[in-house]
């Protein structure tokens, strides 16, 4: 799987289970203020990202990831180790 899947099947799970507007995922996209993910939201992309993608992450992880490029980049790194 390369990046742009990756990001593809990012922005559709983004928009189709939290809502988000399309046109406000951009690469530089803040998840919390930009895009209003919450604590109880990440919570809820930990588990599809385990069902799209078939690994876990944790809390801890995400520690240091603050926009939607930045997770991409994190999922893709983690696709490729598997």
């Amino acid at each position: 799987m390369d990046i742009n899947e990756v990001r593809k099947k990012v922005k559709k799970f983004l928009t189709e289970e939290f809502e988000i507007e399309e046109e406000k995922i951009k690469p530089d996209a803040d998840l919390k203020s930009d895009l209003g993910i919450d604590s109880l939201d990440f919570v809820d992309i930990v588990v599809v990202v385990e069902d799209v993608f078939g690994f876990k992450i944790t809390a801890e992880e995400l520690k240091n990831v603050t926009t939607y490029d930045n997770f991409c980049d994190f999922i893709y790194k983690k696709v490729s180790q598997q």
